[in-house]
């Protein structure tokens, strides 16, 4: 028995050891560096403003504490950046990449300039992610049922966007009828326009910025939430009706599971493929750490970047997975939804 014991304690201290020793590595390899953030958007927007939050707060989780600068590359809808950090950006852990949540799908429905593997990435995790809702203003529907009597007249950027893309697939799932009026180039200028009465509602306005932006709409009730989607139902609107629990097929089911995985990734950040696994592992731990700071909780509740609902690495990955295992028929209709003119 004294024999067993004498063994597992130099078990014991070995792994201590081995522990401290990959911890130390980690710390005299970060130490003194500068770690690049790539933000696949300009500056000013809300995944720039939400980089620079985490940017102040991520060095002080890090081995090492080593400076986290911001460098924006934005294009093509994020796929510039994507593009770069997997093919160009430097795999030793000294470059994130915090990239919008469409990039990660963006091969997998045919986009010819996404050079890139997103299931090769090393995905951090994320601190938010989205519910989409489809917004009207006032009285002309308060429920789904009405909205399938009666046309509504929705603002979207242009015919292949994303808020046209998924108000073709209510129409397709839901049999509503909402047309898309377009020509406007971001939500705001769609809200703008209902306040106006210009547009009865919007497709594919989120809830995080919608409260942040217009905050007194849906506490005054001066919009009708219809429905909302996403990977999961926002708890701030529990009487607001969940996607999933209004679809009757198995084939709508999983357009919608494919359709709201970018949602569920929420504003994900990576690192390049081949990183080292201990860098990534030190790196997803900061990640965790920084986005539940207490005082970067309390900042960004502050500044209302809704970064409140935190997901790791991990689950990042299982949702990009499971859309990618999606059937080729299901992966053929969404792109013909999102083509559509």
């Amino acid at each position: 028995m004294r024999k067993i014991l004498q063994g597992a304690a130099v078990t014991l201290l070995t792994a201590s050891c081995a522990t401290g020793a990959m911890a130390d590595a980690i710390e005299d390899f970060y130490k003194g560096k500068t770690v690049g953030l790539v933000v696949s958007s300009a500056t000013g927007g809300g995944y720039d403003t939400l980089a620079r939050l985490v940017s102040r707060y991520l060095p002080k989780h890090i081995p090492g504490n080593p400076n986290v600068v911001v460098r924006n590359m934005p294009g093509a809808g994020g796929i510039t950046a994507t593009n770069h950090l997997y093919t160009v950006a430097a795999r030793d852990g000294t470059i994130i990449g915090a990239v919008q949540n469409n990039t990660p799908f963006e091969p997998l429905f045919g986009t010819k300039q996404a050079n890139y593997d997103a299931r090769k990435f090393n995905w951090l995790g994320s601190p938010s992610v989205e519910t989409g809702l489809l917004t009207v203003w006032g009285a002309p529907a308060k429920t789904i049922e009405e909205a399938r009597n009666i046309e509504l007249k929705l603002g979207s950027s242009g015919a292949n966007s994303t808020p046209s893309f998924y108000g073709r697939l209510m129409n397709y799932t839901l049999g509503v009828k909402l047309r898309m009026i377009v020509g406007y180039p971001g939500q705001n200028d769609a809200l703008v326009a209902m306040e106006r009465g210009e547009l009865d509602g919007y497709p594919s306005a989120f809830y995080n910025s919608l409260m942040a932006t217009r905050p007194t709409w849906i506490p005054e009730k001066k919009v009708n939430l219809l429905v909302q989607y996403g990977a999961e139902k926002e708890p701030q609107i529990p009487n607001v009706p969940f996607i999933f629990d209004l679809l009757k097929t198995d084939e709508e089911r999983a357009l919608w599971r494919v359709a709201v995985a970018p949602l569920g990734t929420g504003r994900p950040y990576l690192l390049p493929p081949e990183t080292p696994a201990d860098r990534v592992a030190a790196m997803r731990k900061a990640f965790r750490a920084a986005i539940t700071d207490a005082e970067f909780m309390a900042e960004q509740g502050k500044m209302q970047l809704g970064a409140d609902t935190p997901r790791s690495g991990e689950q990042v990955l299982a949702l990009i997975e499971e859309a990618y295992k999606a059937p080729p028929a299901i992966i053929e209709q969404i792109i013909k939804l999102q083509r559509q003119n």
